[in-house]
């Protein structure tokens, strides 16, 4: 699962644009349907599947960053 940020939310068809490090993409959020624009969310296949918190985002966005990194 990939860390994102909300960045679109279209409630009535259940999909959001997110924003993973300046990748941007349609998500469904059939999930998770709290998710508010400007959450951050765990994306698997397609799908938001967890909302996480600014720290646990954070953390995420760093591991991936250094994961995605090229050596």
């Amino acid at each position: 699962a990939a860390p994102a940020r909300v960045v679109w939310l279209h409630e009535a068809e259940k999909m959001a644009e997110v924003d993973n490090l300046g990748v941007v993409q349609r998500v469904s959020v059939m999930l998770v349907p709290e998710v508010r624009v400007g959450d951050y969310v765990l994306v698997h296949a397609g799908y938001a599947i967890q909302i996480l918190d600014v720290k646990e985002a954070n953390e995420c966005l760093k591991l991936w960053r250094e994961m995605t990194q090229t050596q």
